[in-house]
């Protein structure tokens, strides 16, 4: 499995009670648990690495929609 597969996968099952609970939160997610919901991307990774090794964790911030874990990138290159 990916790297962090399991807290994406988590995020996006259960995106529509998260968003009722912590909404505009940047929260951290190991395995399938929410450990902690803060105001700052900076302050959820702070926390973060005093109980977890970098890799091991996902911030994710908190809005309604798939916006919230895509990105679309635009670019003038033709293929």
């Amino acid at each position: 499995m990916a790297a962090l597969q399991e807290e994406f996968d988590y995020y996006v099952e259960h995106q529509a009670e998260l968003v009722e609970r912590y909404l505009n939160k940047f929260i951290v997610i190991r395995g399938q648990v929410v450990d902690g919901a803060f105001d700052s991307a900076v302050e959820a990774y702070k926390d973060a690495l005093t109980k977890y090794e970098a890799g091991t964790f996902m911030i994710q911030h908190v809005t309604p929609g798939k916006e919230s874990y895509s990105q679309t990138y635009f670019s003038n290159v033709a293929i």
